[in-house]
């Protein structure tokens, strides 16, 4: 059985395309078609993904992906947004989506999305060091956990990722690009600005003053490195 996606969608065209085109390319496809109904299918079910749209009926998009990651889900959650919501896409990886679409978009772009945030979800890696402890973060890359002097952190999939990326190469400067590559899985089409959101995102987590890091430090002009 392919990987299984629930799209949450009001627009009923939309919907349809979706769900035929994922299920051509074997993916089993669920549908919701408000926040309340999505929400309820996305928590009593098992999804490897979930394709949230920003304005539903009911409830929000906001109001979905905020109430997963509060509940600890950590489903990988691909955002559609409209042009004008620039704000609302800023908004929306903070509180835990790992990407962002802009509608009206290329079926073919949505499709590499999703097979890069698949093939990167955490909970699908291979092995790796157990445990990883840098100041009072404990990770654990088997269970997909992170704590912080004990208490869970919940982080997105593709936070978490990214923090396996970084922890992974340690000491090393990356840039923008590589992170873009090697953790969301494309390039170009995609706008640096996602990656700085990532990295605010877990420093408010995870660093104990945000605003001057001690381990996901900045390097002026090019990138990132991570210290721990």
């Amino acid at each position: 059985m392919g990987k299984k996606i629930l799209i949450i969608e009001d627009e009923p065209g939309l919907v349809v395309a979706l769900r035929d085109r994922l299920q051509s390319e074997g993916y089993t496809v669920e549908t919701a078609q408000d926040g309340v109904e999505g929400l309820n299918l996305a928590t009593r079910n098992h999804f490897d993904l979930i394709i949230l749209d920003l304005m539903l009926p009911q409830k929000s998009g906001l109001d979905v992906c905020r109430e997963l990651r509060q509940q600890s889900f950590s489903t990988p959650v691909i955002m559609l947004t409209a042009r004008s919501q620039t704000i609302d896409k800023v908004i929306g990886l903070k509180i835990g989506a790992d990407d962002y679409i802009t509608k009206p978009f290329e079926m073919l772009e949505l499709l590499a999305r999703v097979e890069a945030l698949l093939r990167r979800n955490p909970q699908n890696g291979g092995a790796v060091q157990a445990i990883y402890q840098f100041g009072s973060i404990q990770v654990d890359f088997r269970r997909t956990e992170v704590t912080r002097k004990g208490v869970p952190v919940l982080l997105s999939a593709r936070e978490f990722q990214l923090l396996k990326y970084l922890i992974e190469h340690r000491e090393t400067t990356l840039s923008r690009n590589d992170l873009l590559k090697d953790v969301w899985g494309y390039g170009a089409f995609t706008v640096t600005r996602t990656v700085d959101v990532h990295i605010a995102s877990l420093r408010q987590k995870l660093e104990e003053d945000p605003k001057h890091p001690r381990f996901i430090l900045t390097v002026l002009g090019f990138g990132y490195k991570f210290v721990g």
